[in-house]
């Protein structure tokens, strides 16, 4: 198992790439599912997530190969029949995203076996909505033994509302959709750029499909689709860590191979809080040099400030002079990372679904351990800003959506590495 050692208190000064979104290569790999033509995703990022979603295909009877490029890998998939219909739980229990398969598998082949995904270090996130959905899209859903099972000789197009907006469960229906008889409207559907970058691919690949990006998405099923090739967007996620990490280290970093227009609300988060930014088509560039002052933060679904970057903002928080009160809407046990930033010197106060920060403190180096993807990258921003040594055990969780972080954080000037124990 591994593990990272930073040595802290070096300000960040290089540039630093941006990877594939993990979010948006993982429901592309699902969709090749749809159709028996090879189909080719490039700038698809090398992460454990991408891993487990290529031994998942494998069950299921599917090609694919890898082949490294100057960005990212190309990753060619063929699904010309299937050996099994079922996602077993020894895989979907690494990664929820193991759920994305439900769609396009009754979709194409008329069913589904996929595990229970269970629930996770940051709360449960339940499958109803993906069950009610392709209910109401005709399929047959029930749930025996932790296994859910749908059936369906041929879905057919409906109008679904999502209760609560979900990401998971609009890309899955999206996918389900594509291949059903008839029209489907999905209304309150959610607008992440994942979504768009997912309806973009299936656009290419035959679908007919209006709205993605909005909050209703027309889709009109088409018999078949066809191959494509297609490359995924930036991690908009990496990039903010990148941008937080010029900040917490009062240094200057600048975030090639991004995309601005994707990280509105977490560029205008960092900048109340006091890091100056300035970007331009797929550049960021971020300086750390002024004074940090406390800012409110609140989650919320895109385009709001994302969940996936609340773990990283509080470790920001944590240096501005004065209390920040941050709010997490959209997962009830995602605060795990402030005990280990407490650990490390952190003045935090955690209240239900609120946690105040109260700065500036001197962070020192301390052992911490890692929980979940995010909250492994709360530490490493800690890390970096902290005095003296920091060691953060099972590295393997920030591994599952950063692609070698280390290498990449060590371009800029910091003192990082791994260790394997």
């Amino acid at each position: 198992m591994d593990r990272f050692v930073i040595e802290g208190g070096t300000p960040l000064e290089g540039t630093v790439s941006v990877s594939g979104a993990k979010n948006a290569a993982l429901p592309a790999m699902a969709g090749a599912l749809l159709t028996a033509d090879g189909v080719v995703l490039r700038n698809v990022p090398r992460v454990r997530d991408i891993g487990t979603m290529r031994s998942l295909l494998d069950e299921l009877g599917v090609d694919s190969s890898v082949t490294h490029e100057d960005f990212g890998n190309k990753v060619e998939i063929h699904a010309r029949q299937l050996l099994s219909s079922e996602a077993p739980y020894e895989l979907v229990k690494q990664m929820r995203a193991s759920i994305l398969v439900l769609g396009p598998l009754v979709a194409r082949f008329g069913e589904a076996h996929v595990s229970m995904p269970g629930g996770c270090a940051i709360g449960a996130r339940p499958v109803n909505l993906h069950l009610k959905g392709l209910e109401r899209l005709g399929a047959a859903v029930s749930l025996d033994h932790g296994y859910i099972h749908a059936k369906a000789p041929r879905l057919q197009g409906g109008v679904f509302y999502f209760d609560t907006i979900s990401v998971t469960g609009t890309e899955n229906l999206m996918m389900a959709a594509v291949l059903a008889d008839g029209e489907t409207l999905l209304e309150n559907a959610a607008r992440e750029p994942e979504i768009q970058d997912l309806a973009d691919l299936l656009i290419k690949m035959g679908a007919s499909i209006e709205g993605s990006g909005t909050s209703r998405i027309r889709i009109c099923g088409v018999p078949s689709l066809h191959g494509a090739e297609h490359s995924i967007i930036p991690d908009r996620i990496e990039a903010g860590t990148f941008l937080a990490a010029a900040g917490i280290t009062r240094g200057h970093v600048v975030v090639e191979r991004a995309e601005p227009r994707h990280m509105t609300a977490v560029i205008a988060k960092l900048v109340e809080l006091g890091v100056r930014v300035e970007s331009a088509d797929g550049r960021i560039e971020a300086w750390g040099d002024g004074s940090l002052r406390a800012a409110d933060a609140a989650t919320q679904e895109y385009p709001g400030f994302p969940t996936d970057m609340q773990a990283q903002y509080m470790a920001l928080a944590t240096q501005a002079e004065g209390s920040s009160v941050i709010t997490e809407s959209i997962f009830e046990n995602r605060y795990v990372h402030a005990l280990e930033l407490m650990r490390m010197g952190a003045d935090i106060r955690v209240e239900g679904r609120r946690a105040v920060v109260r700065g500036k403190t001197p962070l020192s180096g301390a052992p911490v351990q890692a929980s979940d993807l995010r909250a492994s990258a709360s530490l490493v921003l800690a890390g970096l800003a902290a005095t003296g040594e920091t060691t953060i055990d099972r590295a393997y969780h920030i591994d599952r959506g950063y692609e070698r972080i280390e290498e990449k954080l060590a371009k800029a000037a910091a003192r990082i590495r791994r260790v394997q124990v």
